[in-house]
């Protein structure tokens, strides 16, 4: 029988082995998956210890299409690293998601999208229930914002009715600060004292206490968070300088007499600022002739009623007024029964919410140095601003004119000159 002999490399291989166990080998348990007495397949030759591992990580590179076989599986996503092994394991096992796998889309159901739309929509059809037709860009909003109360605090007297409230304002003094509690019922308050521009005679509701009519008569005089009720015509009046009323309430004006006009406020004098009320339900009341009920109004017929200067009326809300949220008529007025002295001038009117039913909601005549910006006008009116019988240099910017209203500006000739704004689409 002839014996094989080994090549003579393979006899120094195996000889420089014996004796040698590989590292991994040491101390542990060889398994077979053969059977017992199944011969063994051989592995491979034992040969030197490497000097590194067999088995190097090498870059992954995503594959292109050109690269990919027909109909194979798409590539798993990436680790964020610059190596990685060959990934053996399917895509959609271990981390897969509901709703979402990898290689696939997250598909919205269907009842979200078409919630979302439908929200979308709402919000736009909102929006354009108020439109600007201003020629510049849109930055009043919807104005008119009732302001906050002056929390009733340094009280020098505290009235919970219509008596005592009298007596505090007969002896107020500069620097009193009155304040009113409760209901103090429908009875017209009068005050005739003034203060100083440090100190100025304050009235205090804080947004809760009632009351009818206000009437002041002096200069420095501040009435803050006061309630008129359905309270005689107008709500306030308001005679003197420096005179301040602000994050009231007027609601319901009434005629009492003929002489009444259902007026929410009246003013004359000069540094007149009304902020942050509201004025409602301004209504023409018992069928009586002349009756023109008006948020705002002042004019100029008399030394005791006289022309008005530097007026600020800001962020009102004015809601079912029947006529005009402001009418100002100057000494010498279309209308004729003005005084013809002095001039009315420089009122800034911003930031308003008017909602009327007059042909126009803002009219001034004989009134110069008018600012009408950032206003919101709504109702079914022939105009929103008015200016007629040399209201000049007017400038009006951003308003915000809702869908009905038949155009933004009307003006006579008169009152052209120096006027910057947009352009008047008819007569006032």
């Amino acid at each position: 029988m002839r014996h094989s002999v080994r090549p003579r490399w393979l006899a120094r291989l195996i000889g420089s082995a014996r004796g040698q166990r590989r590292p991994e080998e040491v101390g542990a348990t060889r398994e077979f998956s053969g059977s017992a007495g199944a011969p063994v397949r051989p592995g491979p030759p034992v040969g030197p210890i490497p000097t590194r591992p067999l088995y190097q990580p090498r870059p992954w590179v995503p594959p292109t299409e050109a690269d990919r076989a027909p109909n194979s599986a798409p590539t798993p996503d990436a680790e964020s690293t610059s190596t990685r092994p060959i990934i053996t394991q399917s895509p959609d096992q271990g981390r897969a998601t509901p709703g979402r796998r990898a290689g696939t889309s997250f598909k919205r159901p269907g009842w979200l999208v078409l919630g979302l739309a439908a929200a979308v929509l709402i919000a736009l059809a909102g929006g354009y229930l108020i439109v600007t037709r201003s020629g510049g860009s849109q930055v009043g909003g919807a104005g008119g914002a009732v302001g906050k109360p002056e929390a009733l605090a340094n009280c020098t007297a505290t009235v919970t009715d219509a008596s005592s409230a009298r007596s505090a304002f007969e002896g107020a003094q500069p620097g009193s600060r009155i304040c009113l509690q409760g209901n103090l019922g429908n009875d017209e308050l009068q005050l005739r004292r003034s203060g100083t521009s440090q100190q100025p005679i304050t009235i205090l509701g804080g947004g809760t206490a009632t009351t009818g009519q206000i009437s002041v008569r002096g200069d420095h005089v501040v009435v803050d968070g006061v309630q008129l009720s359905k309270p005689r015509s107008p709500g306030f009046q308001l005679t003197g300088n420096d005179i301040t009323v602000r994050a009231n309430v007027i609601d319901s004006p009434q005629v009492v007499k003929k002489s009444d006009d259902g007026d929410g406020i009246r003013f004359f004098g000069n540094d007149i600022k009304i902020v942050g009320n509201l004025v409602s339900n301004v209504k023409n009341l018992n069928g009586q002739d002349g009756n023109h009920a008006d948020a705002i109004q002042t004019f100029a017929t008399s030394d005791e009623n006289g022309p008005s200067q530097r007026v600020l009326i800001d962020n009102n809300r004015f809601e079912n007024v029947d006529n005009m949220c402001l009418i100002a008529e100057g000494p010498d007025s279309e209308a004729g029964d003005g005084t013809g002295e002095g001039s009315s001038s420089k009122f800034t009117v911003t930031n308003n919410y008017c909602d009327s039913a007059a042909g126009q909601a803002f009219f001034f005549d004989d009134i110069s140095d008018v600012t009408l910006a950032g206003n919101t006008v709504v109702g079914k009116i022939d105009k929103a601003f008015s200016l007629q019988n040399n209201s000049t240099n007017a400038t009006i910017r951003d308003n915000n004119i809702g869908p009905k209203v038949g155009y933004q500006v009307g003006m006579d000739d008169s009152s052209q000159e120096g006027y910057n704004g947009p352009e008047p689409e008819g007569a006032p």
